[in-house]
């Protein structure tokens, strides 16, 4: 992986993020582990990080609700990212009164935040994602558009726009609007739909292309095999693009009076489903233990890390919160060795600094707490 870029965090400040007023992280390693007791905000400075990059964050929180209690209702978090031997300074936060998050870049306001992308790719795991693979759909399309935007920058913005297209039409269809209205929003939803479906597609089909690839090598973690489902494919399968539109203009507007009756758009690639199945036991991924659902889903964030760094030229940034505490120790020697060979910047939270001992010399442990980041020597590796 050594030949990708590697975009790093060398420091990072909050300010009134969540219960930190102020905090500043000077960071000197590309694997970084953040201890100390529960409730000391070792996650918050994950979800900090993780809006260095475009999105909602790794808690889809409001931006009204990330800012300190009792405090002035703004937040901030500023970094220096160095990638290429240069530094650049990303800030981005929430302004007292404003609806949406700033973003800056050395110091210049830009307009959205997916001119992040150009600087760092963001990509976690958290204990929420625990549930994945026995939750509802609507959790995967999430995180299946999460991985889309890693490595397609433009797929968040269309998403965004078709879910609000379909909100317009189902709006459109109970207030009674004219033919011609509804007409030109199926085409924008059709339009719309279309792209986020084949982007989505892509992505899968890549991902499990870099699996098959793993299964050569020793991995710690077991493989899983991907696979987009829905009405909506199943009905465009081997289509071109145009055709797909066509396809699913033509179901919108012949499922108009259905599509009334039940208040929502019955069909379409907002229904969409991940399916995820172990591979090498060939059983759905929701069949298997909470201990190989882990497995799998580590596996599956260690792949997609391969492949953001293959289609962007640039190794991610990885967010682990509480992951090492749900592993053998020798599965989790085994993890930071596949994080060092990935070569990108590593975030990891734990409680207890003996999770980390199998972690390389150079790597960086830091105490969170009270207000302040402690460098911790690290322990010896036995």
């Amino acid at each position: 992986m050594s030949a990708f870029r590697t975009a790093r965090v060398t420091r990072l400040s909050l300010t009134d993020f969540r219960n930190h007023e102020r905090l500043s992280l000077d960071v000197a390693s590309t694997m970084v582990a953040l201890v100390g007791a529960n409730g000391a905000g070792k996650t918050n400075v994950l979800e900090a990080i993780s809006f260095l990059t475009a999105g909602r964050g790794l808690r889809r929180a409001t931006l009204a609700d990330i800012a300190r209690t009792p405090g002035p209702g703004s937040w901030s978090v500023a970094a220096t990212v160095e990638l290429d031997g240069l530094e650049t300074k990303l800030g981005t936060g929430l302004v007292e009164g404003a609806s949406g998050r700033k973003v800056r870049i050395d110091g210049e306001d830009v307009r959205g935040s997916e001119t992040l992308l150009d600087y760092v790719r963001v990509l976690w795991l958290v204990p929420a994602m625990d549930g994945l693979f026995t939750g509802p759909g609507s959790d995967r399309r999430r995180f299946l558009d999460r991985l889309t935007l890693s490595v397609d920058p433009g797929h968040g913005r269309r998403v965004s726009n078709f879910e609000t297209a379909l909100r317009q039409r189902n709006k459109l269809l109970e207030q009674g609007g004219t033919e011609t209205f509804l007409t030109a929003l199926e085409q924008q939803v059709a339009e719309l739909g279309t792209a986020v479906s084949i982007a989505r597609q892509e992505t899968v089909d890549l991902l499990a292309q870099t699996v098959a690839e793993q299964k050569t090598q020793s991995q710690p973690f077991p493989h899983a095999s991907l696979d987009l489902e829905g009405t909506f494919e199943r009905g465009t399968a081997g289509m071109n693009a145009a055709d797909r539109e066509e396809h699913y203009r033509a179901l919108l507007a012949n499922g108009r009076a259905r599509d009334r009756a039940a208040g929502r758009t019955l069909n379409g690639p907002h229904l969409s489903d991940l399916k995820v199945r172990h591979a090498a036991k060939d059983m759905p991924a929701a069949l298997a233990s909470t201990g190989e659902q882990k497995a799998l889903l580590i596996g599956l964030i260690l792949a997609h890390c391969e492949l953001t760094a293959k289609v962007s030229g640039m190794t991610p940034l990885l967010l682990l919160d509480e992951v090492a505490a749900h592993l053998d120790p020798d599965r989790r020697a085994a993890l930071f060795s596949k994080l060092v060979m990935l070569g990108g910047q590593v975030f990891m939270t734990g409680t207890d600094q003996a999770l980390f001992e199998a972690l390389p010399a150079q790597a960086q442990i830091l105490e969170i707490g009270s207000g302040e980041a402690r460098q911790i020597t690290p322990a010896p590796t036995s």
